[in-house]
């Protein structure tokens, strides 16, 4: 769990060291917009904007049941953010697995894209799909007409 933490901890801490500095030299304005952007950048690299993980196999065993995708991804990853964000609302329908946080995850990544950990890695119906757009993940979530 620690180390979903440590990018966002990392950037509160630069930033609060960059805003004192400019406090310090007496730009007080700019401390504030520095601390808030650093803030900001905290708050999307954190786990708080994704749905709840599970476990790589509870993920599979609920995909297996409802139908619905699972989604592989990790805190700071910029495309992980780029498919929650377009997603929306429906981004809850999905399994979401922190590999970070699963080693079971990472190594269904790791087999899924030879070797290496990219995500984010969605499984649709036991098939993996590797950085999908995020048009084809919602269609995934309507049923077949």
């Amino acid at each position: 769990m620690m180390r979903a933490w440590m990018l966002p901890t990392l950037f509160v801490l630069c930033g609060s060291a960059a805003a004192a500095g400019r406090f310090v030299s007496g730009s007080p304005g700019e401390a504030v917009a520095l601390l808030l952007a650093f803030v900001l950048l905290a708050g999307v690299n954190s786990p708080l904007v994704f749905p709840r993980s599970v476990g790589a196999g509870e993920a599979q065993r609920r995909s297996a049941e409802d139908g619905r995708p699972v989604v592989y991804w990790r805190p700071g990853c910029t495309y992980c953010m780029r498919l929650r964000f377009r997603l929306g609302r429906s981004a809850r329908e999905l399994h979401w697995v922190n590999i970070w946080r699963d080693p079971a995850g990472a190594a269904a990544v790791r087999a899924a894209n030879g070797g290496d950990e990219t995500v984010p890695t969605v499984v649709v119906a036991g098939r993996p799909h590797t950085n999908p757009d995020p048009a084809w993940v919602r269609a995934q979530l309507s049923p077949p007409a």
